[in-house]
């Protein structure tokens, strides 16, 4: 009993850590199909107020039992708040090496977070724009259900 409760409390305070230093989360559902067709851009604006310190950004993913595939591959566009567009190609693991997927589970429904980019600094303050696409040579990517864009002020 002793040993729930302290995992419990390292959990709760992980939980509680994570929420403080949390500036930006969103998701956004892709389809009523359960897919992820090529021509479904989703866009987040995320606004930075402080470019004088570092950020973690991440990519989560919600996806079906029934997913084909070991990765999300998917194009993200940075538009800053001038105008400045970068672009990034990433490949979000969602099947680990035994075949299992990764991610917390919820019945048949997957949720997983992916570090995109570490320590990331932004060059000014403002709203940035992403845009996220899918880019697998599958059209539509079947058992996806979400995605979204996390932003947490980095740890030191």
């Amino acid at each position: 009993m002793q040993k729930l409760v302290a995992i419990l409390v390292i959990l709760t305070s992980l939980m509680a850590c994570q929420s403080e230093n949390r500036v930006y989360s969103e998701h956004q559902e892709l389809s009523p199909e359960v897919e992820w067709l090529k021509k479904d851009v989703r866009k987040f604006e995320v606004p930075i107020e402080d470019n004088s310190i570092a950020y973690d950004m991440s990519l989560s993913f919600r996806y079906a039992t029934g997913y084909a595939y070991s990765t999300a591959n998917v194009k993200v566009t940075e538009t800053s708040p001038s105008g400045k567009e970068t672009v990034n190609e990433y490949e979000l693991k969602v099947v680990d090496a035994n075949g299992d997927y990764i991610g917390e589970a919820g019945f048949d429904i997957w949720d997983s977070e992916h570090l995109v980019e570490a320590d990331k600094k932004y060059e000014e303050t403002g709203t940035y724009t992403y845009k996220i696409e899918q880019n697998t040579p599958i059209d539509p990517l079947s058992y996806a259900m979400e995605i979204g864009v996390i932003l947490d002020k980095a740890i030191d």
